[in-house]
């Protein structure tokens, strides 16, 4: 948490190089304007945040007008009005047509289309393409038929969220902590009689006592449900000899984790052992890869095609040996896979943040490995943020075959 002693986290710095980042995104972008209904961009933009409860309703937006500042359309308008006194006097009600649930013919989305305009007018950029981000589509018709120009703006600020600032990465190593924690209870819970949704619960609890934001989700995965992998988790319960994974997400201060750990519930069988060690080594490769200058398609081309763990294409295996970025949301830019990874590299960058992640299923189809890291490229290469052990199977939950626990 924040101290009077220390330096951790500036808040205010971190709320004006994230607005300076997008101002600068949108001015080289050609367009006039942006909209943004993504709840992220709204949040980069605007330092400002409301309950998740929300965050699918798309009745909460900002607006940055090109050389202007950002005005943000809140339902807590009066609360922020006090709270947030950097944007204080730019916080405007926000009603919408809450996902078309307010019925059309009241016309909500229609005033939102005029707001919209007038504000634009008021800057001057009326004329210019608007970028939106995410939206109904009753309220992109609207803005068109107002005489509007809407056009893609989602990439102008995954462009200008790729590097993240020092603030930033402090916040995800925060939260990749309070994961680390998590796995330190999970350990002790999986034994034999445990439930996949136990260890859900388990992870839930610790992260929301630490003070996540939001467990955005817990896959739970054990003994033959891992092969192939479900992405999900269930009421099984786990037995004697099952490997066990699982990957929490979860958000601190809006920054978010992706965090896979295996283990064994009782002493690993050998094709148990050569799965997680393939994984380690498919997983250790793609670090070693991350630097500066290198491209997505030197991490790419370090994890091993479909074929080698039972799968045809490269879409089948989309999810399994893969990378994405991290920050205000799970899946930013850059996006790593042999899919297109190979064909269509993108620079690696100091400043870059994501997460690298393989899966290996056991030869004898009773489990799976899946392992997972998150980097911090810098200029010499790149640090792991995840602290939980990762490069050897872990035993727990059966008496005198337990490591680490």
């Amino acid at each position: 948490m924040g101290v009077d002693f220390e330096e951790r986290v500036n808040f205010e710095r971190l709320r004006n190089e994230r607005l300076a980042k997008a101002k600068a995104a949108l001015k080289s972008s050609g367009l006039g304007s942006l909209v943004c209904y993504d709840f992220d961009n709204v949040r980069y933009i605007t330092g400002t945040h409301v309950g998740e409860w929300c965050r699918n309703k798309l009745n909460r937006y900002c607006i940055l007008p090109k050389d202007g500042e950002p005005l943000l359309f809140d339902p807590a308008t009066p609360a922020k009005k006090i709270s947030c006194p950097w944007i204080a006097d730019r916080v405007f009600p926000a009603v919408g047509s809450m996902r078309g649930a307010i019925p059309p013919e009241v016309g909500s989305v229609e005033k939102v289309a005029k707001d919209t305009l007038q504000r634009l007018k008021e800057y001057g950029v009326e004329r210019e393409p608007v970028g939106m981000d995410i939206a109904d589509i009753p309220l992109v018709r609207a803005l068109e038929k107002l005489g509007l120009e809407v056009v893609d703006g989602q990439q102008v600020l995954l462009d200008a969220r790729m590097i993240k600032t020092k603030d930033e990465i402090e916040l995800l190593k925060a939260s990749a902590a309070m994961v680390d924690a998590a796995y330190g209870e999970i350990v002790h819970a999986i034994r034999p009689g445990a439930r996949e949704n136990t260890l859900v619960a388990v992870a839930n609890h610790v992260l929301y006592s630490l003070g996540s934001e939001l467990v955005e989700c817990v896959n739970s995965v054990s003994g033959e449900r891992g092969k192939p992998h479900p992405h999900t988790f269930s009421d099984r319960i786990i037995r004697p000899g099952d490997m066990v994974f699982l990957d929490i997400m979860h958000s601190y201060m809006g920054y978010r984790t992706c965090y896979y750990r295996t283990f064994v519930c009782g002493k690993p069988s050998k094709v148990q052992l050569e799965a997680y060690d393939l994984a380690w080594k498919w997983l250790k490769a793609s670090i070693d890869a991350v630097k500066p200058g290198a491209t997505t398609g030197d991490v790419a081309k370090t994890w091993p095609p479909p074929s080698e763990f039972g799968l045809k294409t490269e879409e089948e295996a989309f999810l399994l040996q893969f990378g994405h970025g991290v920050g205000l949301s799970l899946w930013e830019k850059p996006v790593i896979s042999r899919l297109f990874s190979l064909g269509k590299p993108y620079p690696i960058q100091e400043g870059m943040v994501f997460a690298l992640e393989t899966y290996c299923p056991s030869a004898d189809g009773k489990g799976a490995a899946r392992i997972e890291e998150e980097v911090v490229v810098t200029n010499t290469g790149c640090e792991r943020i995840f602290r939980y052990p990762v490069e050897e199977l872990i035993s727990c939950g059966v008496p005198d075959t337990m490591a680490y626990v």
